[in-house]
């Protein structure tokens, strides 16, 4: 009888992978990678309009290659905004900050629009979510959040501390 109904559970029972910054917890948390992130598919979603269709192979070799590492940091913004709501931020947070977890869902589903198609309006959406969440962090952390000015070719600015 155990023998079946071990056989049972193991079939019904099925074992997934989790994946974490870390479980430790380390306590090294910081908004800067999501932001980056943001940046690099708002100026993928530019390079993707700005492909040159004189010769269709390369075009679809530009679109594919463009589209890969678009993917790959919608990828990172969205494990990096993860790790945050899920890890740093507790529950005093979500009170003091009661639209924090309406900004992730909202940050999030930017992301998942800007994946979707050549959409600069989700892209800048994504950044803009990912600003406001830093200006939350920092302010969980007791220092003055700032504004600077990026070098970045997608202009606009990105959320330190002083």
């Amino acid at each position: 009888m155990k023998t079946i109904l071990r056989f049972l559970l193991e079939k019904l029972i099925v074992e997934k992978i989790a994946y974490a910054h870390c479980d430790i917890p380390c306590g090294i948390y910081d908004p800067h990678n999501a932001q980056m992130a943001a940046h690099t598919i708002i100026r993928m979603t530019q390079l993707l309009g700005e492909v040159k269709r004189d010769s269709e192979t390369k075009a679809e070799h530009d679109i594919s290659r463009i589209t890969h590492v678009k993917e790959h940091h919608a990828d990172i913004l969205e494990e990096e905004l993860d790790t945050l709501r899920n890890d740093y931020f507790k529950e005093e947070h979500y009170k003091e900050y009661p639209n924090l977890n309406e900004l992730f869902v909202k940050t999030l589903k930017a992301s998942a629009k800007a994946r979707q198609g050549i959409d600069m309006e989700a892209a800048e959406s994504t950044l803009a979510g990912a600003q406001e969440i830093a200006e939350i962090f920092f302010k969980t952390k007791g220092v003055e959040s700032v504004r600077v000015k990026t070098v970045y070719p997608t202009g606009g600015e990105i959320v330190l501390h002083k």
